[in-house]
């Protein structure tokens, strides 16, 4: 049930979704790890705040850190919570339609028809990142697959057992490539140790080098990026990994059971506060800003 696929993207088309990872998708309603230590109004726009910094990366004078250097994760659709490691019916926005179509057609490819996008976690790595040995199992309906999107640098990513102690597998995932995780292999413990800079020695894998041609079938859902928006994720990307998982949380006609004294809004707080306070859940190295 593991299906591992080398990156199947046309060029230019990686370039549309790290512009989403890091302009869009960080947008409100969506929940980041930012949201508890700092007021609404300054991560309604982390692109904004943060692209110039970026693009002076790498002068002769060091930059503090930029909000979207800060980022460590967002969540889409069914909003995970940390603390309970549940999703909730009170605790949804709106699903990326674009992203929604993406996994839908690749689970389709793999033999899921009708697979739903209903939830995501987007993770951005550094160097210094690392993700810690987990079972992703809080979805309600195990039988549709996890859907695993990696962009910019590699990574080790280690597929392991049932059981924590059994030893892993080692694979490389660079840029482009997608995991499907399914059937057997649904419910393995997997983790991603480190992160490398690009293999093939420049500051970027090859693959994120050509632009999108002009012009894109129609009804695309990517979107031409401008050569400012692409210079700014770029420079991020020297540095960083972005993953998406995409998930779907609830069988055909699945209702979430009921739970009392939930409240969405406390719920993308305490999101935050256990990601930075307790990193047993996703196990990245913690930001010493």
């Amino acid at each position: 049930g593991f299906i591992f696929i080398l990156n199947p993207f046309l060029p230019g088309c990686q370039r549309h979704w790290v512009k989403q990872c890091l302009k869009l998708y960080p947008q409100k309603p969506n929940v980041c790890n930012l949201d508890l230590h700092m007021a609404p109004e300054k991560t309604t726009d982390l692109w904004g705040q943060s692209k110039e910094q970026l693009k002076r990366k790498g002068s002769s004078k060091p930059e503090p850190k930029s909000l979207l250097e800060k980022l460590r994760w967002v969540t889409l659709g069914y909003h995970y919570n940390w603390d309970t490691k549940k999703y909730s019916a009170n605790h949804h926005t709106p699903f990326p339609s674009d992203l929604a179509f993406l996994s839908e057609q690749v689970a389709a490819a793999c033999g899921f028809r009708g697979f739903q996008a209903q939830a995501g976690i987007l993770n951005y790595y550094h160097f210094d990142s690392s993700l810690g040995i987990h079972v992703d199992e809080s979805e309600l309906d195990h039988s549709r697959p996890l859907l695993s999107f990696s962009f910019g640098q590699s990574s080790i990513f280690l597929l392991g057992g049932l059981k924590r102690e059994e030893a892993p597998t080692a694979m490389f995932m660079h840029s482009g490539d997608i995991m499907v995780m399914s059937g057997f292999s649904r419910l393995l413990y997997h983790a991603v140790p480190r992160v490398l800079p690009n293999l093939e020695g420049t500051a970027l894998p090859s693959c994120l080098d050509q632009a999108l041609p002009s012009d894109l079938p129609a009804g695309s859902v990517i979107e031409h990026s401008s050569d400012e928006d692409w210079q700014v994720c770029a420079k991020y990307l020297q540095s960083s990994r972005i993953n998406m998982t995409i998930r779907q949380v609830l069988a055909e006609g699945q209702k979430f059971p009921e739970e009392s004294g939930t409240n969405g809004k406390n719920q993308a707080f305490s999101e935050d506060s256990h990601h930075q306070q307790n990193n047993k859940i996703k196990r990245h190295k913690p930001n010493t800003d």
